[in-house]
């Protein structure tokens, strides 16, 4: 069994009401292994007919990528020289179509907008390999500005396919969540996602807000 959470104690540390600090600190956990109908990373290797992950690793690499939302585009600089095994895994991904249609399932205004999740919960997903990944941490990206994109994840070497736009500098997230990208153009766009109404109890948007699909420029 696996525990996947998300930290966000900056926020909780700011509510002085014991009970939504109670709240923070448990909600957004995996508190379950995937099953089998959960592994959907097999499709990626599948939809390139007889490549390999050697193959998907040469060609799915980019400099750009362009997130199609069904609120407008996102676009966001990766540094794929940087963090080569996350940009092989989003690039992959993204290419392959495992990110079209997934929501946005947590929204925390001046924090985040979260994403990446095919079952659109925050219990799914899962790498090109089929399980998790190590992170890759680099002194030169960090969190330190607001839309910057980084890899959600359940501790130390456990990303899989969500991922982040952050909406302020968060810090306190360097060295535990791998940046991958900052946002270049549509940040309109995140902003009026961060600003959606939401179910108090887990962040997630009333109106379903999703990814349509996923450019990968070279």
């Amino acid at each position: 069994q696996r525990l996947y959470c998300f930290s966000h104690y900056s926020i909780s540390e700011e509510d002085g009401d014991d009970n939504n600090n109670e709240q923070m600190e448990t909600r957004d956990v995996w508190n379950e292994a995937p099953d089998a109908q959960d592994r959907l990373g097999a499709g990626v290797l599948a939809s390139s007919g007889n490549a390999g992950v050697e193959d998907v690793e040469e060609t799915a690499l980019g400099s750009e990528a362009i997130l199609r939302t069904t609120m407008g585009d996102i676009h966001v600089k990766l540094y794929r020289d940087e963090v080569p095994k996350t940009m092989t895994n989003f690039c992959a991904h993204a290419r392959s179509g495992y990110y079209d249609g997934v929501i946005f399932h947590r929204v925390i205004p001046k924090f985040m907008v979260q994403t990446g999740d095919p079952l659109g919960n925050g219990t799914g997903g899962e790498s090109i390999w089929g399980g998790t990944f190590e992170d890759e941490f680099r002194r030169q990206l960090k969190h330190d500005r607001p839309f910057t994109v980084s890899m959600a994840n359940a501790g130390p070497g456990t990303n899989g396919s969500q991922f982040f736009i952050t909406t302020v500098p968060t810090p306190w997230l360097d060295n535990k969540h791998t940046v991958f990208g900052r946002v270049t153009k549509g940040m309109d766009v995140v902003t009026a996602i961060e600003n959606v109404k939401t179910n108090r109890d887990n962040d997630k948007p009333l109106d379903e807000i999703s990814i349509q699909s996923i450019d990968i420029i070279v």
